[in-house]
């Protein structure tokens, strides 16, 4: 028996007595991958990006891991809704205009003190400012550095379109205007290279891509440490005492690890480990988030089809959105059809061993996308599910 078919064994007696659609998280393979995460930080901690995992318990379970420490969250009324639940450390990845957040946020102690908002224009303190009404508690503030490498003088860029402030003197610029204004207090820096760490370089099929995407790589790597070195010296120029410079991503831990200038790194996919961190060359880890639909059909010879199943990922479309039949080994889409709203044929010689009721495993193509579509994760460790929990979803929280 292979390994994978010995981890479909081991799900299917687990949930044996769960019907699907159902999600689980495999512990062993969870743990096994936070481990990884810290030994390619090499030290530093690791920030765990919540919207990669999506469900308290297993943000808590983490963090109780040595390596870890602190959350990256993506909305503020999510920031708000895990500080309340007793997380003291949360960082918003991302600027918001929720108004009616930035109220509760500057009326609260326990809230000031737990959460970090981003930044980067001073239009967006502008809003915070207005948002207070009446609330005097001083707003932690970080600054996000644009992380996209630029060549032929800007007309060509690699990496996503976030920050506007890309030079030393910009952010040393808005950190002096967050250190003017009563209210506000500058305590970190965070950018995320996800041209670096978001794009796997060893795309299957594809050698002399692959190739120029690691040349690439390569090369944003250098121009950012250099860069991110010099925006460190320029903001704590202004700003001695930062708290923190988070960098990084799953799949560039360690290289982000490696600059002196950034204090802690950022990563949460490879704790799912979900399909598009599959094509990497500087890690590996094994899937933990799973999704199995029954089967409700046998059209005919070599093809069964599954409850549902087309959950696509967020991005650009393409079939890397698409979740992929895990297990059985050896299914796949008719081209034809692809994942559907309410079923999926799937094709292949394995199709002809299912029976209707069995269970299909999938993974999704992003991590924590996956439980939205679920209320609860069933945690598996050997061949026993230990524990239900709530998703984000689960707890009534859908923050995006």
């Amino acid at each position: 028996m292979t390994a994978l078919a010995a981890d479909r064994a081991r799900y299917d007696r687990a949930t044996a007595h769960l019907d699907a659609p159902l999600a689980i998280v495999d512990l062993d393979a969870f743990d096994a991958n936070a481990d990884d995460l810290v030994r390619r930080a090499a030290g530093k901690p690791v920030r765990v990006a919540s919207k990669s995992v999506r469900c308290r318990a297993l943000l808590e379970r983490v963090l109780t891991r040595d390596g870890f420490r602190g959350i990256m969250s993506f909305t503020l009324a999510e920031s708000l809704w895990l500080a309340r639940s007793g997380f003291d450390d949360v960082l918003l990845a991302y600027p918001s205009a929720d108004r009616a957040g930035f109220g509760e946020l500057a009326a609260d102690p326990k809230l000031a003190a737990a959460v970090t908002v981003m930044v980067d224009d001073p239009a967006q303190l502008d809003l915070i400012e207005a948002a207070r009404d009446g609330g005097r508690e001083a707003v932690r503030v970080c600054l996000e550095l644009d992380t996209s490498l630029q060549l032929f003088g800007g007309r060509m860029r690699v990496g996503a379109r976030r920050s506007p402030l890309r030079s030393p003197a910009q952010l040393a610029e808005l950190a002096r205007s967050v250190a003017r204004r009563p209210g506000f207090r500058l305590v970190g820096i965070m950018a995320y290279e996800g041209h670096i760490a978001g794009v796997g370089d060893a795309v299957a099929g594809r050698p002399l891509r692959s190739r120029a995407i690691r040349l690439m790589q390569a090369a944003a790597r250098r121009e950012l440490a250099e860069r991110r070195a010099a925006v460190v010296r320029a903001v704590r120029s202004v700003v001695p005492d930062l708290e923190f410079v988070n960098g990084g991503g799953t799949g560039s831990v360690q290289q982000t690890a490696a600059e002196d200038a950034v204090t802690e790194i950022a990563a949460g996919s490879g704790l799912y480990l979900p399909r598009l961190f599959d094509n990497y060359t500087s890690f590996t880890g094994r899937p933990a988030a799973l999704f199995a639909q029954p089967v409700v059909r046998r059209p005919g010879v070599g093809v069964v089809t599954v409850l549902g199943g087309g959950y696509p990922a967020s991005g650009a479309a393409g079939p890397d959105r698409l979740p992929v039949p895990y297990l059985p080994e050896g299914l796949a889409y008719d081209p034809q059809e692809g994942p559907g709203e309410v079923q999926t044929p799937l094709l292949g010689s394995p199709a002809d061993d299912l029976l209707i009721g069995d269970k299909v495993w999938f993974r999704h193509a992003k991590a924590g996308e996956l439980c939205e579509r679920f209320e609860v994760l069933h945690l598996i460790a050997g061949d026993e599910v230990t524990a239900t929990v709530p998703t984000y979803r689960g707890e009534g929280r859908t923050f995006l």
